[in-house]
């Protein structure tokens, strides 16, 4: 069973990954680099999809697995949203890294140059979104109902889209920050590679606790919630107050609720 996992795993963040690297060579197709308003816009989009994504993709089906195990829902998915919102806090402060619209890096110090620094911030970010592919698909093979696939399918799906825009939108900080247009491409491009790399960890190790697929689907959603809160939504506000970054968050999050619904 678990060869089977690991090929859908791969094939679905296989296919996130070409999207994150779709979005990012828009650095070398187009002369100027993506304006702030574009980088506000996907990033606004991205946390909208990632909501919906944790709530329907995730937490609800953690809820269902909870009640088939005859355990309270509260407990599991409560306890495990919030020690997935533990990890990335974990992450944030043990990894050097720069936000985008920040001048003043986070974690520990260090000397790494800024691009360097943007490269660890986006990097991070998408460790949940690998995490969330995998272990949906781990879920949706241990229910064994189509269903289920539809949901983890959906979710790779919404990913995949909301990682062009993205990976368009962390080009323009690289650039910025002094990296070429072809540094910025691979560094944006190989970013997204985190995403196979962490679900395949999640699908190796979640083989041997699928009675605790309830708190391992929250723990994926939490962490995913507190990259859409600590940066995602932030940094789609800076700039000059307007509601087309609240719009693009309900767009993204209307796409995907669609998707799941729908595929689901």
């Amino acid at each position: 069973m678990e060869l089977t996992i690991l090929g859908y795993t791969l094939a679905a963040t296989g296919y996130t990954f070409a999207m994150t690297a779709l979005g990012a060579a828009s650095i070398l197709l187009f002369k100027g680099a993506p304006s702030r308003l574009f980088t506000r816009l996907s990033l606004g989009f991205a946390a909208g999809i990632m909501i919906a994504a944790s709530v329907w993709s995730l937490l609800d089906p953690a809820m269902e697995e909870a009640a088939k195990l005859g355990w309270p829902p509260a407990i599991p998915c409560a306890g495990g949203f919030l020690l997935g919102a533990g990890f990335l806090i974990l992450l944030d402060n043990i990894t050097p890294h720069l936000h985008m619209s920040s001048q003043h890096p986070e974690g520990p110090e260090t000397d790494l140059p800024k691009h360097s620094l943007l490269f660890f911030a986006v990097t991070l970010h998408n460790i949940p979104e690998g995490m969330a592919v995998g272990i949906s698909f781990v879920s949706a093979i241990s229910m064994g109902t189509p269903e289920a696939l539809s949901v983890a399918i959906a979710l790779a799906v919404g990913m995949g889209i909301q990682n062009v825009p993205e990976g368009a939108a962390v080009t323009l900080p690289l650039r910025s920050a002094g990296a070429s247009r072809l540094k910025a491409f691979t560094m944006g491009a190989i970013s997204g590679l985190v995403e196979p790399i962490a679900a395949c960890l999640v699908v190796v190790l979640a083989s041997f606790f699928i009675p605790l697929m309830p708190w391992l689907l929250s723990f994926a959603a939490g962490a995913m919630v507190y990259v859409v809160v600590e940066e995602l939504i932030p940094e789609a506000n800076q700039g000059k107050h307007s509601d087309l970054a609240s719009i693009a968050v309900i767009a993204g999050f209307s796409l995907m609720m669609v998707l799941d619904t729908t595929l689901g």
